[in-house]
């Protein structure tokens, strides 16, 4: 790994350890937490990954658990959002005029949110991403610890450079530092050496490391992170928000019939759009709704007009989160054919409408598929095992009422309530070794 400067250096935090009694009744005093909640916990939260003005739907997820965290009243947060910088805003440029369009701060839900800038140097970037972040954003961290409120603890999302980077800035401000792995931080970055080495630093530094699924949990230990470190606490998805409407009158509206398939994501080549296409040929009476862009549109586009489709598929665009329910209520399945996820909210968000989902059976799909009313598991990724899991899923006809009743167990509340919990935890356990200090 490699060194850097005193302030970013990579000296860990200590591990969290279970509160002693004393700890629990910990004064309020300083960042300690009161154990009768007296007042809210206060986070830092540290991520690249987080909506903005310039994109709205970047990082949607981790804003998603933040702002029910801040509605559950128990906590209360600023978000730091760091963002590459870039000079020029002229469109030419791709995603790097994106990043120029960004504002330095604004506020989303009552949540105030800064985007410091902080460099990235091509073919390097990967391999010193994290101690560039580190110190372009350490005199933000100390600005705002000085002029108050003083936050309690560093809520870092995304292993790498984020939670990286989060685990030097911790130590060198003197804060519990919690990171959460999100998918391919843990499953694809981890290929790379020196980002494998950093990652298995930070997730030994850290007070306490949390995965969205079972399957991310794995992975780390796979890395050798000691699983007794590693909490698992899935995403939720907003039952008031995603729920059955009248699906006669939306699929009247749409001019719908017969079967319906629904695609919700990104148009990347790992969330395998094309791979759904191809199974949807050999599908004659069903239609496939794709909603997202990318950069695989035009490919998926092509690959319509050469099987034929071009009646049957409909390419949507980027559907607003508020619009997303009608597009779940009017579809018959939800199909996922990706090579990799974390614990992919559409398919939640699918479920909580009524409507089974289709999928490969990687990363955490598997954890949230596990009653036939959910869906179908496809056997391996490819068109065939697609079609034969909607053939198997159609000839069982799972209740939608049955689908969202399976759904009601996965909101946010349970969610919530634990990953409070883990907060609490973390930082009785500081309080705890802070007394030890002073008493020895």
């Amino acid at each position: 790994m490699m060194t850097v400067s005193v302030d970013c250096a990579a000296n860990g935090v200590q591990p969290a350890t279970e509160p002693s009694n004393a700890a629990r009744r910990g004064a309020a005093a300083g960042g300690r937490l009161e154990a009768d909640g007296a007042r809210k916990i206060r986070l830092l939260v540290f991520t690249s990954l987080y909506p903005n003005a310039a994109q709205p739907r970047h990082g949607s997820f981790v804003a998603e658990r933040l702002r029910h965290l801040v509605d559950s009243g128990r906590v209360s947060a600023t978000v730091v959002a760091p963002v590459p910088w870039f000079p020029f805003r002229n469109p030419m440029f791709g995603a790097y005029a994106a990043f120029a369009a960004v504002p330095r701060q604004e506020e989303r839900h009552g949540i105030r949110i800064l985007h410091p800038r902080y460099p990235v140097i091509p073919k390097l970037g990967m391999s010193i991403a994290p101690f560039l972040m580190c110190r372009a954003l350490l005199p933000v961290l100390r600005k705002l610890k000085a002029e108050g409120p003083d936050f309690d603890l560093i809520d870092a999302h995304y292993f790498y450079p984020d939670g990286v980077a989060a685990a030097r800035l911790g130590a060198a401000i003197g804060k519990p530092v919690v990171i959460s792995a999100r998918g391919t931080d843990v499953t694809w970055i981890p290929r790379y050496h020196r980002p494998r080495r950093q990652i298995q630093w930070a997730a030994n530094s850290a007070a306490a490391v949390v995965t969205v699924s079972q399957a991310l949990k794995d992975s780390l230990v796979a890395l050798g992170v000691n699983p007794g470190r590693v909490t698992v606490l899935r995403n939720g998805v907003d039952l008031d928000r995603f729920a059955p409407r009248n699906r006669a009158a939306l699929r009247t509206r749409l001019g719908l019939e017969g079967p319906v398939w629904l695609a919700v994501g990104h148009l990347v080549e790992l969330k395998g759009v094309d791979i759904v296409i191809e199974a949807l040929a050999r599908v004659p009476d069903a239609t496939l709704l794709i909603a997202g862009e990318g950069p695989e549109e035009h490919a998926l586009r092509r690959l319509v007009e050469r099987l034929g489709l071009a009646a049957r598929v409909r390419f949507m665009g980027a559907i607003p989160q508020p619009e997303l329910c009608d597009y779940y209520n009017v579809a018959d399945a939800m199909v996922l054919a990706s090579s990799r996820e974390g614990m992919p909210n559409v398919v939640l968000e699918a479920m909580a409408c009524g409507t089974p989902v289709v999928a490969t059976a990687v990363g955490g799909i598997p954890e949230l598929i596990t009653a036939p009313e959910a869906g179908e598991l496809m056997r391996e990724r490819s068109s065939d095992a697609l079609v034969l899991a909607w053939n198997t899923l159609r000839a069982r006809g799972p209740d939608r009422v049955a689908t969202r009743t399976f759904a009601t167990h996965l909101g946010w509340q349970p969610v919530i309530e634990a990953q409070c919990t883990l907060y609490a935890r973390v930082l009785s356990a500081r309080a705890a070794g802070a007394a030890t200090g002073s008493a020895s």
